[in-house]
């Protein structure tokens, strides 16, 4: 038997500000009944806590001279003792951690509002080009605004800016990167709220330790939310419509059972298939064949065809090894043969050319489909268009509109598992991430057991069933 998925966890991470004023508690212990047990009451002391007028309200008392203010941790209920033990494995790995520190770095990137992969691209860049401050260093980064290193960098609590180049595709992209120290994270003291010698469990440590876990697979893989996928190899399973679906594992670091643990569950969701452009409007307007669509598309294919590929990313193929990429953001009503933008020409005067014409003129491409329209890319007010068969669709889109009740159906089918085989395929997945031996695991002290942690349950004894005055026993298979 085999519980997947859930795992035991209070709220999730918070970081607090470490000028945060600390609250002073105090304990009231609830008076003694014949059938109760002692309940230690936590309240906050001071004015929050008066009772407003016209209102009851309790005001605790000062402690004595002798007395200190005591956190009682409440004691765990009885395990129980109904039915049969049972040991089982949960989808949690321990992680060993040692003492000491992090230090966290507030990270500031202009021009902002770049995608996370871009972010981590420029910081990547940024740490191999400033070897004097990073040196052997291997910093891990959420791909938004927080860095950690085990080590502190040579900057002390300076707000230091550095310049970082990313070559483009047309010319080089030149990002400001703002490095800020922020605190020192300590390891220890979230050592001592797992033993339960404190009563706050550091939210920032926890943060820090799943930045770490994430860092390599999020550089290696396609990341979606907590989730990690990677295009299907050797085994595909299309929904229809230009999407397919796409296999990986979900990753969390929390603490459960007095222990950090490492949650490893499968996972899948749709994603668009890397195509050309052609081919997935035949998937979407349920086109067998493009050479039979001789005509122009009907109003109500381009509105359906527009409706799939618009927000998508597009790669263009007719530029040889440059494979510049663009996001569409329509579908020309005219076709390719008819559809005709500003020309401005070499003697500065500008004409109407037809795209067809243009990719003529200048690629020497006679196009093959002229009757199809085109796809808007970028901004609309900028006139770009380009022909659907020197397009491709970008690989790694993950396809966030709603599934049709078919596409629903062949994915729960594609995706459903028993449990002993979802254990076996989350083995898998920890063997082949072989996290002790990514480097960025290694550089900060972790290692992560290759085991399932084992947990003891019970199974608990079928009910009887009554029903028209009889009773009956049921198996519970």
């Amino acid at each position: 038997m085999y519980p997947v998925g859930q795992s035991w966890t209070s709220s999730p991470p918070r970081t607090s500000s470490p000028s945060t004023p600390q609250t002073s508690f105090e304990t009231l212990t609830s008076p003694q009944t014949p059938n109760s047990s002692t309940t230690a009451v936590t309240i906050p002391a001071g004015p929050q806590n008066a009772a407003a007028p016209g209102q009851m309200g309790i005001v605790p008392v000062p402690p004595g001279p002798a007395e200190l203010p005591v956190f009682t941790c409440p004691r765990r209920p009885n395990l129980g003792r109904e039915g049969r033990p049972i040991l089982l494995r949960a989808n949690h790995f321990q992680i060993t951690m040692p003492r000491g520190y992090v230090h966290h770095y507030d990270i500031n990137i202009q021009p902002d509002k770049c995608p996370r992969k871009v972010n981590r691209e420029i910081i990547e860049t940024m740490v191999h080009a400033y070897s004097k401050i990073f040196g052997v260093l291997k910093p891990v980064f959420d791909g938004r605004n927080n860095l950690y290193t085990r080590d502190p960098l040579p900057i002390g609590n300076d707000r230091v800016e550095l310049e970082v180049t990313l070559p483009g595709e047309g010319k080089d992209r030149v990002f400001r990167v703002t490095i800020k120290w922020v605190a020192q994270v300590s390891l220890f003291n979230l050592e001592e709220a797992l033993e339960g010698r404190t009563r706050q469990i550091p939210y920032d440590a926890i943060l820090a330790l799943d930045v770490v876990m994430r860092h390599l697979p999020s550089m290696t893989y396609t990341p979606v939310g907590r989730s990690f996928f990677s295009s299907p190899d050797g085994y595909y399973h299309p929904l229809g419509g230009g999407r397919e679906v796409w296999f990986g594992f979900h990753q969390s670091v929390r603490p459960s059972q007095w222990k950090m643990m490492l949650n490893i569950d499968v996972s899948a969701t749709a994603f668009y298939k890397a195509q050309p452009v052609i081919e997935f409007m035949c998937e979407v307007l349920d086109i067998r064949d493009i050479n039979e669509q001789r005509k122009p598309l009907t109003d109500s294919q381009r509105v359906k065809f527009t409706k799939e590929i618009k927000g998508l990313k597009i790669e263009i193929t007719h530029c040889g090894t440059m494979r510049r990429k663009y996001r569409v953001c329509n579908v020309t009503r005219r076709p390719a043969q008819m559809q005709s933008f500003p020309l401005q020409l070499e003697n500065g005067q500008t004409v109407e050319c037809t795209v067809a014409k243009y990719f003529l003129d200048k690629y020497k491409m006679k196009l093959r489909y002229p009757h199809l329209p085109c796809l808007q890319v970028g901004q609309e007010h900028k006139h770009t268009y380009l022909p659907l068969e020197v397009c491709n669709i970008v690989a790694g889109q993950r396809c966030i509109k709603k599934l049709t009740d078919m596409q629903t159906s062949t994915m729960i089918k594609a995706t459903a598992r028993s449990a002993p085989d979802r254990e076996r395929e989350i083995n898998n997945l920890v063997r082949r991430a072989d996290f002790n031996n990514d480097a960025y695991v290694q550089e900060f002290g972790l290692t992560i057991s290759n085991s399932m942690m084992e947990v003891r349950g019970r199974v608990l004894p079928p009910p009887k069933l009554q029903y028209g005055g009889r009773v009956s026993s049921i198996s519970g298979q």
